[in-house]
């Protein structure tokens, strides 16, 4: 990277655009290429005004505040070829006529070269001024150096006894989890791991998924979902847990070198509130990885081009963060006018047209689940094979996993299920959904308490016979449903 920078200095450039969410790390950049080319570098933020940096010098006279006198100085001093100017964060005063008079006069000149660092998007009347240069976040390689450098310091500095029980594999994976910080916010995670017990372990890449997601929270499209839910807390979908369980250790280093892809996703079709939504948390959990929804329904804007650009972000987002679960919930309600006529003037099959190339040609470890319940709405090019690994159909649960969906939802209310009759509440629940069991607990919870006494059997049965579960409110679309997944799609129970 920075060969590609020296390289656009030295061939004239007048304005060049960093984007970088690391600032701190561009900053170094711009020192190195002007260190090693021993030119004259000067620095501009609204806070310390213009002052030369390399070689260092007295002020020069340009105070903290607008940059319009910066830019004032570079015109009238733009004689030596040998000075670089690097402003940080003018995006927000790109918007001023003089700003950007000032900016297109800079453009016209031979002899000045000026970086600009922001953490905003410039106007597209300066962007077309600019040659943009997008310098990456760490790479998993760099993310090492970062751990064992901070591991270090703290063992230097600290006052208690600083250990590590870290094997190769772990740093390794360690590294991997905090794909999509900068350098600085990675240092300040693992510090503060570190700090806590004075311990680097395995135990301690949870944690740093946690605080990984803690910082980055949201980001446009995207949401850092809390994963607070275990694969087997799932009742049944047998089938499904042990292709995941097969595919769990996909996503690391030792898989690129026995030769095998990251895996790409899976799209779940099938009756609601059966457990899609739940098995993208779970796939998280169980893999150590964070999880990113993705809001379909933020994505479309009311400008020309403005969608696809933050379906762009989001991917490149999500990409920059890899190795992460990126679960897109009801994807149909998204994309489903993207496989018939709309009103819409073409945006759908725009933002699932590009949506469909970076599921096709990415090559970031990114597992995408994606869950959807009309499948006929659905647009056939999203489900062939190499846009999703597998697409499984989950279906109301069975005799034995309706008495697993029972135990789970027992165990989770401090209930032992042992104390009931699991195979009659089995048998009289045929035909409910997960979401439908859970429900008639949440019931009969309700019952008991209202009468001051322990939860039984009987109140389970009380509730179940007094709700009428989706199988039989849409029995006729349930069964259509069935009847089209039965040899199209693989059962994930």
């Amino acid at each position: 990277m920075k060969e590609h920078l020296d390289l656009l200095v030295r061939s004239g450039n007048a304005i060049i655009a960093l984007e970088s969410r690391d600032e701190d790390g561009a900053v170094d950049l711009v020192r190195a290429v002007a260190g090693d080319a021993h030119r004259t570098l000067f620095e501009w933020s609204m806070t310390t005004g213009l002052r030369r940096v390399l070689p260092k010098a007295a002020g020069i006279g340009i105070e903290p505040g607008k940059p319009i006198k910066a830019l004032e100085y570079i015109l009238e001093n733009d004689g030596q070829k040998k000075e670089l100017y690097l402003f940080k964060d003018i995006a927000p005063h790109a918007r001023d006529p003089q700003t950007v008079r000032l900016l297109r006069d800079i453009y016209l000149r031979d002899n000045v070269c000026l970086i600009l660092i922001d953490s905003e998007s410039l106007p597209e009347g300066v962007k077309r001024l600019c040659v943009s240069l997008t310098l990456p976040l760490p790479s998993a390689d760099e993310l090492e150096t970062v751990i064992k450098t901070v591991f270090r310091k703290v063992h230097e500095t600290s006052m208690n006894e600083v250990s590590s029980s870290l094997t190769k594999r772990d740093l390794e994976q360690m590294a991997h989890t905090l794909r999509g910080l900068t350098a600085q916010e990675a240092s300040r995670v693992v510090a503060s791991v570190i700090h806590d017990d004075y311990l680097l372990s395995a135990a301690d890449i949870p944690r740093l998924v946690e605080a990984k997601r803690n910082r980055l929270a949201s980001t446009g499209c995207l949401e850092a979902i809390n994963v607070n839910v275990r694969i087997d807390e799932i009742g049944g979908l047998n089938r499904l847990k042990a292709w995941l369980a097969q595919r769990r250790g996909g996503m690391t280093p030792s898989a690129r070198l026995f030769g095998i892809d990251p895996p790409r996703g899976l799209l779940l079709l099938g009756v609601q509130g059966c457990g899609k939504s739940l098995c993208a948390k779970a796939v998280a959990a169980d893999w150590n990885l964070p999880l990113l929804r993705m809001d379909p329904g933020v994505l479309y804007q009311k400008y020309i081009g403005e969608s696809e650009n933050r379906l762009r972000e989001a991917l490149a987002q999500a990409e920059a963060m890899a190795p992460v679960i990126l679960w897109v919930d009801e994807i149909e309600k998204a994309f489903a006018s993207a496989s018939a006529d709309s009103a819409d003037g073409g945006l759908s099959q725009r933002i699932f047209g590009t949506l469909l190339s970076w599921m096709q040609d990415h090559a970031s470890p990114i597992f995408m689940v994606a869950t959807a319940n009309n499948v006929q709405s659905l647009p056939p090019e999203l489900m062939r094979k190499g846009r999703f690994d597998e697409v499984f159909f989950v279906d109301l649960p069975d005799t034995l996993a309706r008495r697993a969906v029972w135990t789970v939802h027992l165990k989770r209310r401090q209930r032992q299920p042992e104390n009931f009759d699991l195979d009659a509440l089995a048998e009289v629940s045929e035909g409910f959904s997960g979401a439908e069991i859970e429900q008639a607990v949440v019931g009969g919870l309700y019952a008991a308490f209202a009468e001051s006494r322990e939860l039984s059997t009987e109140d389970l049965k009380n509730e179940v016979k007094s709700t009428k579960p989706l199988s039989i409110l849409m029995g006729e679309k349930i069964r259509a449903l069935r009847s089209w997944a039965n040899e199209r799609c693989i059962p994930a129970n």
